[in-house]
């Protein structure tokens, strides 16, 4: 298939049919099911972790793992993505679910799934590519400080009843906390990022965030037969049994399907809806579908570089729709394609889609088997684990690198993504950034548009011309942003000239705008008396000029083919018979 068919093609389970197609045997189906159990067993802590970091209790991030992450394989168009919830989501779904509860952040999730289908239906995937970088790692950079930030509580064990909605709140809240600090706690999660930081070192083929947790699990339960008792998943989770009671930890038991908007709301009870709620959950539902679809997209890139394979934009977002449709339906809150676990994937010797299937097969075996013992690993560790999350997320290093050697306008929206991120919310920071960067291009585009005085110039001009007629080049596109500027200096130029050429074969765009302002040019020049000569068009401001009905007029607007054509018919400098020997003389060498 072209590479043009790949941007548009549309299918349900792409990925999975393309593999079918080149051939399934049991050596690739081997290599799979050790890929989906490396991811899976990675997957665990960080799903329980990134549902907390969310607002929501652990169960919630291992159903997203295990619907959406069997789902959107099945469905979508990129071979080697493994999705489930991420830390991108968290700047998003942490303030729905203080407000809305685990239902509101269900109905949204739906929501987001819809506008995926929707973006796939219209063929937008490829559109995805024209977000500019300083945007990407912008926001990317300020939802890592916004995760970095709400791990300062179980980090240092805080006493926090809530966390405020705004960034500057949370903080001032967390400094009014701070003589609550636990020293225990604190011993965890400096364990815990002791290891993460020493074990590459050596070498070992296990990730390093699985003995990290493990440890500083350990650790925990040291301190507790010392009496020093730390935070776990255990002793802040609850949840109902099928009997009405209530049981600590996470529930072995599997994810039951029930309608979102059942579920509860942040005060426990079902969600009254009103129509500020229905604002803003579409609010959360477009800021989810549109992070879910450059997270997904700018992973599947990155996927393709590293395997020389190719995938469908379009039917991946199809699939990452699909999963964030079904997924609420059985608790599952916001997935999307997740890079470190699916690089991890491809290392582990991913062939296809059934990788990603197995590592969701995975997580639901750690379900109903290891509940009871997940139940032990402290809070600590786990905000321990997602600091390092929001430090590799973050890219500080391409972040200095853009700081130290981008343009200024690169810089100024990289500035504004990050701080309307951190400060705001994420549809507020890409919006703004995407605007902001648009205009900057559209400026520097703009004056990259120019006008030069040829008439002098003996490789265009070898003869010189009479008084009262002038040829100028223009260089650029003439759009709105250039036209008026650019053909407000030829008025200028042109004001007591007989004639005056545009030399256009530097033109390759003129639009309504660059019209309008050559109009404006043509009637000024009607006033005094010039005539305007338009030379060298190419074929885009030729057919724009003929569609809108641009025709010569005698006296005042005539068009050439080549300069050649349009110097033959203007008047020559007469030369004195003194300064005509004097050419003929050094011409000679004389």
């Amino acid at each position: 298939m072209s590479h043009r068919a790949y941007l548009f093609s549309l299918r349900i389970g792409h990925a999975l049919r393309d593999t079918a197609a080149e051939g399934y045997g049991r050596q690739q189906l081997t290599k799979d099911l050790l890929a989906g159990l490396t991811v899976g067993i990675i997957a665990i802590p960080l799903a329980m972790a990134l549902a907390i970091a969310s607002g929501v209790p652990p169960q919630y991030g291992l159903y997203t793992a295990i619907i959406a992450g069997f789902i959107i394989p099945l469905c979508g168009g990129s071979r080697f993505s493994v999705s489930g919830p991420t830390a991108a989501f968290v700047v998003i779904l942490y303030p729905v679910a203080q407000k809305y509860g685990l239902g509101g952040l269900l109905i949204a999730t739906v929501g987001s799934g819809v506008l995926l289908v929707m973006m796939a239906m219209l063929r937008l995937g490829r559109f995805i590519q024209y977000i500019p970088e300083a945007v990407t790692l912008g926001f990317t950079a300020g939802i890592a400080v916004v995760i970095a930030t709400l791990q300062i509580k179980d980090l240092f064990g805080l006493q926090l009843a809530t966390m405020p909605e705004h960034y500057i709140e949370k903080l001032h809240a967390l400094m009014l906390a701070a003589d609550t600090a636990h020293w225990p706690s604190m011993l965890v999660a400096a364990v815990t990022l002791l290891v993460m930081f020493k074990w590459p070192a050596l070498k070992l083929p296990v990730p390093a965030h699985l003995p990290a947790v493990l440890i500083g699990t350990l650790t925990a339960l040291l301190l507790n037969w010392f009496e020093l008792p730390v935070e776990t998943i255990g002793s802040r989770f609850q949840y109902t049994m099928q009997d009405g009671s209530s049981a600590s930890g996470i529930p072995d038991m599997l994810p039951s399907f029930s309608w979102p908007w059942q579920q509860p709301g942040a005060d426990g009870q079902l969600l009254a809806w009103s129509s500020q709620m229905v604002k803003d959950l579409l609010a959360a539902a477009f800021a989810m579908a549109m992070l879910g679809a450059i997270e997904s997209l700018l992973c599947a890139v990155v996927l393709d570089g590293m395997t020389g394979r190719r995938h469908s934009a379009n039917s991946e977002l199809l699939g990452q729709g699909i999963g964030n449709i079904i997924a609420p339906f059985f608790g599952g809150i916001t997935a999307t394609a997740a890079l470190a676990r699916s690089a991890a994937n491809v290392r582990a010797g991913a062939q296809s889609p059934v990788a990603a299937m197995v590592h969701a097969l995975v997580v639901l075996l750690a379900l109903l088997l290891l509940s009871k013992w997940l139940a032990y690993l402290p809070m600590a560790a786990m905000a321990a684990l997602l600091l390092v999350v929001a430090w590799n997320m973050s890219e500080a290093g391409k972040a200095l690198h853009l700081i130290n050697t981008a343009p200024r306008s690169d810089i100024w929206v990289f500035t504004v993504c990050f701080s309307f991120t951190v400060l705001f919310d994420m549809v507020i920071a890409i919006t703004s950034g995407i605007i902001i960067a648009a205009l900057l291009f559209v400026k520097e585009v703009a004056e990259m548009t120019k006008v030069t005085d040829v008439t002098e110039s003996p490789k265009l001009v070898p003869e010189k011309l009479a008084e009262g007629h002038k040829i100028f080049r223009i260089s650029g596109p003439l759009f709105f942003a250039a036209a008026d500027r650019v053909f407000g200096e030829l008025s200028q130029l042109s004001k007591h000239q007989q004639s005056v050429v545009l030399l256009m074969d530097g033109v390759s765009l003129l639009d309504a705008g660059g019209l309008v302002a050559l109009d404006k040019y043509i009637s000024a020049c009607d006033k005094m008396n010039c005539h305007i000569m338009l030379v060298d068009l190419q074929f885009q401001p030729l057919k724009t000029l003929a569609k809108a009905r641009i025709r010569p007029v005698e006296g005042l607007l005539s068009f050439y083919p080549t300069l050649h054509e349009a110097l033959r018919l203007l008047p020559k400098k007469e030369l004195h018979p003194e300064h005509s020997l004097q050419n003929t003389l050094t011409e000679s060498g004389l």
